[in-house]
């Protein structure tokens, strides 16, 4: 059940962000939903493999370079998921650490641990 909860809040929260920021479009709740899971699957899958390839420029920057890592999540959720689409390389920086801060907050609430 927690996997399903994590899902629809991730959903919901892109409709959010994406009605409010511009240069975020998606096309219908459906597509959110397609949207939270590629994400999912991008950050299970592909994420390590880029914080392992840059590791020497996450550790010069601090860790800072992990949020550029995320928004190229971001954009290559863009490529892969017909119907969501995020404008430039800076709207998916602001689109991923606004929606990281906001899941944080909604699985707080709700009960799930990060």
């Amino acid at each position: 059940m927690g996997i399903l909860l994590r899902i629809l809040i991730t959903s919901l929260l892109v409709m959010v962000i994406a009605h409010f920021m511009p240069g975020v479009v998606v096309d219908s709740f459906m597509t959110s939903v397609i949207v939270a899971v590629v994400l999912g699957l991008l950050n299970i899958f592909v994420k390590p493999l880029l914080i392992l390839f840059t590791l020497p420029v996450t550790i010069i920057t601090f860790g800072l370079f992990l949020l550029v890592i995320n928004a190229l999540i971001i954009l290559l959720c863009t490529e892969l998921v017909t119907g969501f689409e995020v404008k430039s390389f800076w709207t998916a920086l602001l689109f991923s650490i606004i929606l990281s801060i906001l899941q944080s907050i909604m699985y707080s609430l709700s009960g799930q641990k990060d």
